[in-house]
Parts: structure tokens; sequence; C-alpha cells
């Protein structure tokens, strides 16, 4: 009997633990988000993609894992300081895991190269709030267009 029982609360834990996830990105998320990648391993070209939702808090955009418990974002971008360089197209594996309405920004900020992978209709409003930085702060990126 008890092991019938263990069997039984395989599958309500399961639910719990997915309920639980749900709830994390509906309380995250309130107040509006974007679906966007982030590389998070740079090892194999191709490979490393993370797929989560930003979130714009005034001069930073919070960005949080999609299957991830934790509260705090995995990955926070201060506009003052990020760097535009370049903007492509998945290549390779990426072509894979992406779609075709997926756009890859290649972005510098003060520590470390970022990969950002989202739709063209995020990349508006994405590239909206940094063009939206104080004068000076702004990248280089709208140039090269």
């Amino acid at each position: 009997m008890e092991t019938i029982s263990a069997i039984a609360a395989i599958p309500v834990l399961a639910g719990l633990a997915l309920a639980l996830l749900f709830v994390r990105r509906s309380f995250l998320t309130k107040g509006g988000a974007i679906a966007m990648a982030v590389r998070i391993y740079q090892r194999v070209p191709g490979r490393g993609w993370a797929p989560g939702f930003a979130k714009f808090n005034s001069g930073r955009l919070s960005w949080y894992r999609m299957f991830s418990y934790a509260v705090r974002p995995r990955l926070t971008l201060d506009r003052a300081d990020l760097k535009v360089e370049q903007r492509r197209e998945p290549v390779g594996a990426e072509r894979q895991v992406f779609p075709s309405s997926v756009v890859i920004l290649c972005c510098k900020a003060p520590d470390e190269q970022v990969e950002i992978a989202m739709t063209r209709s995020a990349l508006n409003g994405f590239l909206s709030w940094l063009e939206a930085a104080p004068p000076g702060a702004a990248s280089d990126f709208f140039d090269n267009d």
C-alpha cells in the first residue's frame, strides 16, 4: 500500500512543481515582459542558449531563466553600459533552435560579451528602450543598419 501511495504522489509532486513555475512567471512578469533567450555557455558554437523572459525596469533589463525557481534575475543589463556591436540571423545549429523571426544581438556589457535572441517585434521594443538612454550612452548600432 505504501508503494502505491508513493507512486501516486509522483504526478502530484510533478504537477505542483510545474504549477510553481507558472506562478513564478506570472508574478515576475506582472506589468509586462518579453520572451528572450540568452546564450549562457559559449564553448560550442551555436549552443548554450537558455530560454527566458526579460523585464524592463527603468535603466535596467532583468533576464530570468524560463525553467528556474529563482526569484532573482540570472542576468541584469544596465542600459547606460550596454553596447550593441552586431545584429545577425541564427546560423548553423541555431537555425534548429530558433524560428526565422528571431534576431540575435551581440552586445558588450562592462564585464562580458552577451548574446541575446528575440523576435523582431521584441527587438523593436528593446531598441526603443536602448535608444531612450541618456545622451552618449546609446550604442553605435543604429548607424550600422
